[in-house]
Formats: structure tokens, C-alpha cells, sequence
């Protein structure tokens, strides 16, 4: 019986090819859009838990009471580490971190300029990423060693094997040992920049000022990383943690509260509020989620309606079955072999479409996603998504097909086309408001977008370059910088303890005029160089610049932000109090976007000292070709860098990378609101090839009483184009209400207006009179003498 199902659910689709081809591609790119986006999800929700234990594993955040408001940090203090380390027993391991810095490697002739970590020595016991080579236990031990990725350690020595002992220059400075190998840390990990591990200790045996930050809570520089013990949970550990930094006396750390983040949640959930994790990319997840079922849903659509449009080629069928004795269950379970066949048919169609795509999508998001072809599991789930999406697909025609009474149909009273014709018009409805709401999202997407891009940014990123600060570079900083300067390529130039583009730490603000009483305020802390506002091109609103004098070490300069914050009136001149030190104020400088477009800009203290710092910026000077002139640039660092490569990146870039996530979460909608349209059309395509089939006489009869090919263009489009109104007017206050939510995430952004609604209806009824116009032509100039001949 089943056979037999299967060989009729054949020849139907082979009878029907035309109906079968946009049935099936209809579907196919549903069940596409729904794989890829699955394929996405599930590698989001992945991030690091190829680790064993990774339930046990925390990242140690401090949540700080602001005058009420509560600001979550991720900086934390080496006093804090070694607390937990001594007095919290459920704690098994803990390691402190810089969280990520760039190193030179030299071994030989080979040099590589490259992201690694330094972190403690328990680092590879938390986070257990699989040896090649040497012990997690021991490889951190020693300060001067060095533990090696797989791709780092071919790049330096060829190869992974036989490399324990071997010596890595770091820096042109230190000799550090081989003590490791691990694979290399894959793309679904937070970690996935680490190319080498470096001790915590060599930090603090080589830069002083960090073994002098054990001492206080209130020095918060680092990063640190715990794994509880098995069989211990968070709650058991959080009330002890909680208070623990409030016995010091000071100011951050009486206001400060220890938490913990588990390493599931680090990359779906980054956000706070109050404290608490609030959202992240897990927000957009969750967006896409929703998009691949509507997309999924409104394939199905196509196929509900065009199974029943057609249903009148089946009518006399379903009839003559019922009238030899088959029953109801047996013409119900005969179409939900049809659909399910098709889908099938949809499904292998599916994972062709995603395995095509998957380079450009990798491309696009950053991601290494796979199909699982050996996975059990997967084939096992799609198998089910196949029968559950052929149930929902087929149902709604199963049941109203097998619903024909025998006699009507074969006498030719009912009329089964028309019965069907609400439900039909209400599921395009459903299908148009899910596609027109995904084109409304995705202008407005747009329109933020550009918005972040046009924002005045505070300073001028144009002709802005910035470069690492190496151990050779600052021992020559002041030739490096003369030769630049007399070479003509760059006109200004200094150096910072953050990128021009970001703020690396905060600090407290002990005293300030006007203080209330248990009063607190942390804030941006930048300590920069000589002509620092001059290169990156920041206003100076009142008082003065830094000069190249010992005693600008004893001020300090405020942004615009940072003096409302404060609420002094006056602010030149004035003393505050940092770390004990009493700063006097000699300037304001305009308010500069150096966290987030979105954001409003963050309050910032800009200090002065003439060491050499991290970050080297400098401007090109007008109307010099860039490519040329970073050449030129290159060989000016070799001479004073000559162990490492010269690299620099632009500041524009940098910026525009902040935005980096909207842009793909607006490419990303763009696309799939395209292939939600596509399907959307392929089914009024569908129907609108049906409709003018079964009103063929009429346009005969219209066409010899005098009927224009306009106005039978104009009877056969409008009803459809009624339809995509009511989807707008339907797509139009659902969409306002998910896209005001989703904008609440930004302090700045665009007003939704009413044009944005103009704009996504008038290009919806567009594409509609494209699709349908070519069927409606098409039978409006037929000849009425061939429609109107007897059968």
C-alpha cells in the first residue's frame, strides 16, 4: 500500500512539473534559510564547550555600586586573585590574566609579531585545550617559558614535534623556553586569538609596577579565571565571594561586588544591567531564530496554497477513490505522502543550496561552519524536521482534499476551488506580513546604522595610523618620532596608553570639590604623551594642552563628560585626588567617541608622563598618498624595529569595526528578507498562473466585448495587490513595536518615522505587480477565440 502511495505521490509531481518545480524551490529555500541559520545558532551556542569541565569554569567580574547605578567590570585586581586562591576552598584553580596582548616571536630569521595571552600558571588546568606536547600542570610554571599554539609552532620551527626546550626570543629582549604545545584554539572559543601562553610571573619579574598591584582591590588591571571544584555549584560559592573586597579601606572597593561568569555565557551574553546579565548577541540569536522559522513558514505557506488552488485537478480523484471504497484516513494519509515526498525532495535540494552558500556565509560572519554529514544526531534531527515540515505543509490540503463529498464531485455541483478561497488569501496575508516586516527591520537596520557612521566622532580618524609599541621602539621613540616628522610623510605624532579608538582602564577619583559624602565616580584613565589631542585632532574647550614639562605629570586634563560628571562649574584650576595624589586641572577638551558610535561618550581623565606607552598614533600629512607612504613608513620603524616586522592599521578601520556587528546583523536581514520575498513571489507566481488559468473564458468574453489588455492587467493584479496592503498595514505596527525595543539598546539612534513604512509598502506592492504582471499579460493578450472554444 505504501508502495503504491509512493508511486502515485511520484507521478504527480512528474505530471505537474511546473507546479512541482515552485512547490519544491519554494520549499527548498525555506528549508535552506532554516538549515544555515540552525547551522549558525548552534555554532554561537557551541562557544567553548568543547572543554571538559566548562560547567566549572568562571571568568571574576566586579559589579560596582555608581551612586545607585550599578556598572559591571570585567577589569578586576592581583590582590583579588590571590583572596580567592587562599580563601575560598571550592575554588580549585585560579589564574590571572593581562586578557590579551600582542608580543614579538623571533626564533632565527623567522619573526612574528602575533596575539597571545599572559596568564597564571593554572591557566592550562582550567582551560584544558588538548597537548601535543609537554604538561598542562607545569608548562606555566617557570617565568621565562613559552607555550606554543600548533600554528605558531610550525610557523617558528617547522614543526611540533621536538620542540620542549627550544628558545623563543620575546620582544628582542628575553630568551623564554618551550614548555608546551597545544592545538590550535578553535573559532568557536572566546579565546580563539591566543597564539602562545606566556607565565604571569615573567610580567610581573620584567614590569615592576604589576608585583607592586597585589597590595590593593582598587588596582584594577586584570582579568581573572576560576574553575570550581567538581560537585561545587555558583550558589554554593557567590555568598562568600560577594563581600569579600569590602574590608579594604577604599573607596572601589567598599562599592565593588564580586561575581562570577560562566564560560557559556561569555559570548552570547556580555551585557549587564544592574548586574545581571541581561543580553548580548544572544539578543541577535534569538532574532535569527525567529527569522528561519517565519522564513520556514512562509514556504509552507507556498505549498498550503498551491495544493489547494489546484485542488480542483484532483476533485474527480478524490471522488471516484471514495466511491470504490476508499475511506477518509486512506486519501489523508495518500496526500501526506505527496507532501512529505516533496518535502523530502525539498530537503536534499535544501542541503545542496547551504552547502553552496556555506563559503560566502563563512565569509561573511567570521564562522567555520560544517555541515555534520557524519553526525548521527543530525541526520536523525533533520529526518524529523522533514516529516514534521511535510505534516504542516500537507495537513491543511490532506484534510480539505479528502473532505469532497463523491456525489457533488462527480455530478460537477461543487464548486472546489472557490471554498478554499479565504483560507488562501488569509495564509498570503500571513506569508506578506512576515516578508514586509522583515524589510521594514531591515531599513531601519540600515538607517542605524549610517546613522553611527555619520555621527560626529569628536576627532579625525582620516589620515590616522597607529602602530604597536615595541621594547626597541620605546628605547628610540625620540628618534622614531624626529624622523617621521622631518621625513614630511607625518605631520604630528605621540603615544598612549589606549588605542585612539578605545579606553583600556578605569580609575577612581578619590576627592573633588563638591563631593557628597560617600560619593564615588570611576572613570576612563588615559596616560598619554605630548601632542596627543594635536595628532588625533580633539578640541581643547577651555585651559590648556600638555607641554613637554616635568610638572604636567602633576595635572590633568577632563573631557566634557567627565566635568558634568563631576559638576564643577569652573573646573580650571581646581585640585581632585587620585590614589592620594593631588592633580590641578589645566584643561577641557571636547567630548570624543572612543568606546562606541552608539554610546554616549564615556568620561575620560587624560594624565601625562614622557615614557614611551603601548600605543603609537600618528597622522599622515595632507595629500600624501597613503600606500607610499606607509613604505616609507615601514623602513623609518625597521631601522630603530629591526627584529619584527613594521605593522600598522587604520584608526577609520578601527572605528568602523565597532559597528561591525550591526553591519552583519543588517547584511544578514537583508539577505534573508530577500529570500522571504523570493518565496513570498514564487507563491503568488504560483497562484496568480492558477487564477488566470481558471478565469481563461472570462477573459475571452471580456476581451471580445472590448476589454483592453489594462484593464484585464488591472482586474487580475488588483486582488493581490489588496492583499499586500493589508499585509503592510498588518507588518507595519509588529514590526515599530520589536525595532523600538531593539533600538532601547542604543543611547543614540535613529527615530522610526512614517517613510520607513512608505518606502518597505511601495516596494512590496512593486515586487508584487513584477511577479504577477507577467502571468496577468500573459493571459490578457491570449486569444479569446482559443479560450472560448468548445471542449
Amino acid at each position: 500500500m505504501i508502495k503504491n502511495y509512493l508511486k502515485i505521490a511520484w507521478r504527480n509531481i512528474i505530471n505537474n512539473k511546473a507546479y512541482s518545480a515552485i512547490n519544491i524551490l519554494g520549499l527548498a529555500t525555506g528549508m535552506a534559510v532554516a538549515l544555515l541559520i540552525a547551522l549558525w545558532v548552534n555554532n554561537e551556542y557551541s562557544y567553548d564547550k568543547f572543554l571538559p569541565d566548562y560547567q566549572q569554569t568562571y571568568q571574576v567580574k566586579r559589579n560596582f555600586n555608581s551612586n545607585g547605578e550599578t556598572l559591571t567590570f570585567t577589569s578586576t585586581s592581583l590582590k583579588l586573585a590571590d583572596v580567592l586562591r587562599a580563601n575560598i576552598p571550592e575554588i580549585e584553580y585560579v589564574a590571572e590574566s593581562d586578557g590579551g596582548s600582542s608580543h614579538g616571536l623571533m626564533v632565527g630569521d623567522k619573526k612574528l609579531y602575533i596575539d597571545g595571552m599572559q596568564s597564571g600558571s593554572d591557566f592550562l588546568n582550567i582551560f584544558k585545550y588538548p597537548m601535543l606536547q609537554g604538561s598542562a600542570g607545569s608548562a606555566l610554571k617557570d617565568p621565562y617559558s613559552i607555550v606554543l599554539t600548533q600554528a605558531t609552532a610550525i610557523a617558528l620551527f617547522g614543526t611540533t614535534n621536538n620542540v620542549i626546550n627550544k628558545v623563543v626570543k620575546i620582544d628582542n629582549a628575553y630568551n623564554l623556553k618551550v614548555t608546551g604545545v597545544i592545538e590550535d584554539v578553535p573559532s568557536n572559543s572566546v579565546m580563539h586569538f591566543i597564539k602562545y601562553i606566556i607565565p604571569f610571573s615573567f610580567m610581573e619579574q620584567t614590569q615592576a609596577w604589576v608585583k607592586g598591584n597585589h597590595g590593593s582591590f582598587g588596582s584594577n588591571n586584570f582579568s581573572i579565571y576560576t574553575k570550581l571544584r567538581s560537585g561545587i555549584s555558583y550558589a554554593q560559592v557567590a555568598p562568600k565571594i560577594k563581600n569579600i573586597e569590602k574590608g579594604e579601606n577604599n573607596i572601589n572597593a567598599k562599592n565593588s561586588e564580586v561575581i562570577m561568569q560562566p564560560i557559556k555565557d561569555w559570548h552570547l551574553y556580555s551585557e549587564y544591567k544592574n548586574g545581571i546579565a541581561s543580553g548580548g548577541f544572544i539578543d541577535y540569536v534569538r532574532i535569527f531564530s525567529i527569522i528561519g522559522i517565519l522564513v520556514l513558514l512562509i514556504a509552507c505557506i507556498n505549498f498550503i496554497n498551491l495544493t489547494t488552488a489546484r485542488s480542483e485537478k484532483r476533485a474527480r480523484e478524490v471522488g471516484i477513490r471514495k466511491a470504490i471504497g476508499s475511506q477518509r484516513k486512506h486519501l489523508i494519509f495518500q496526500f501526506l505522502t505527496e507532501s512529505v515526498l516533496t518535502t523530502f525532495i525539498s530537503f536534499l535540494c535544501a542541503v545542496l543550496f547551504v552547502q553552496i552558500a556555506l563559503g560566502p556565509f563563512n565569509a561573511l560572519t567570521g564562522t567555520m561552519i560544517r555541515i555534520p554529514f557524519s553526525s548521527i544526531v543530525f541526520w536523525l534531527i533533520m529526518l524529523g524536521c522533514v516529516l514534521v515540515t511535510g505534516l504542516i505543509a500537507g495537513s491543511r490540503p490532506a484534510f480539505y482534499l479528502s473532505s469532497f463529498n463523491p456525489v457533488k464531485v462527480l455530478k460537477g455541483t461543487i464548486q472546489v476551488g472557490k471554498s478554499a478561497s479565504l483560507s488562501r488569501k488569509v495564509l498570503v496575508v500571513m506569508q506578506f506580513s512576515c516578508s514586509i516586516a522583515l524589510i521594514i527591520s531591515t531599513v531601519v537596520i540600515y538607517r542605524q546604522i549610517q546613522y553611527a557612521k555619520n555621527r560626529p566622532t569628536g576627532y579625525s580618524i582620516d589620515r590616522l595610523l597607529a602602530s604597536t609599541m615595541s621594547a626597541d621602539l620605546g628605547k628610540n621613540y625620540a628618534a622614531l618620532k624626529n624622523d617621521l616628522l622631518q621625513s614630511g610623510i607625518v605631520e604630528s605624532i605621540t603615544n598612549a596608553t589606549s588605542p585612539a579608538t578605545d579606553v583600556s582602564w578605569h580609575m577612581d577619583i578619590d576627592q573633588w570639590p563638591g563631593k557628597f559624602a560617600g560619593e564615588t565616580v570611576e572613570m576612563g584613565t588615559m596616560i598619554v604623551a605630548d601632542s596627543y589631542f594635536k595628532t588625533l585632532g580633539m578640541k581643547v574647550l577651555a585651559g590648556r594642552d600638555f607641554n613637554t614639562v616635568p610638572s604636567d605629570t602633576s595635572n590633568v586634563i577632563f573631557n566634557e563628560t567627565a566635568i558634568k560628571r563631576l559638576r564643577l562649574k569652573d573646573p580650571i584650576s581646581q585640585i581632585i585626588t587620585k590614589d592620594g595624589k593631588k592633580l590641578r586641572i589645566i584643561g577641557v577638551v571636547k567630548d570624543a567617541l572612543m568606546i562606541s558610535p552608539f554610546a554616549k561618550a564615556d568620561p575620560t581623565m587624560f594624565l601625562y608622563n614622557t615614557e614611551p606607552h603601548d600605543n603609537i598614533i600618528y597622522r599622515l600629512a595632507p595629500n600624501v598618498n597613503p600606500h607610499s607612504a606607509i613604505e616609507k613608513i615601514n623602513q623609518i620603524f625597521s631601522k630603530y624595529n629591526p627584529a619584527y616586522p613594521f605593522t600598522c592599521r587604520f584608526v577609520d578601520d578601527d572605528y568602523n569595526r565597532k559597528i561591525n556587528q550591526e553591519v552583519l546583523i543588517g547584511k544578514l536581514s537583508g539577505i534573508f528578507a530577500g529570500l522571504a520575498i523570493f518565496i513570498s513571489c514564487l507563491g503568488l507566481f504560483g497562484l496568480a498562473a492558477y487564477i488566470a488559468e481558471q478565469r481563461t473564458k472570462e477573459i475571452g468574453v471580456r476581451k471580445v466585448l472590448g476589454a483592453t489588455v489594462g484593464q484585464l492587467w488591472f482586474m487580475l493584479s488588483k486582488d493581490f495587490v489588496l492583499l499586500v496592503i493589508i499585509s503592510c498595514v498588518i507588518a507595519s505596527p509588529i514590526a515599530l513595536y520589536f525595532l523600538q525595543g531593539w533600538l532601547q539598546k542604543y543611547d543614540y539612534r535613529v527615530s522610526v518615522g512614517p517613510g520607513v513604512f512608505l518606502i518597505s509598502a511601495l516596494a512590496a506592492i512593486l515586487i508584487t505587480l513584477l511577479t504577477i504582471s507577467f502571468q496577468a499579460i500573459k493571459a490578457a493578450i491570449a486569444n479569446p477565440v482559443k479560450s472560448l472554444r468548445s471542449e
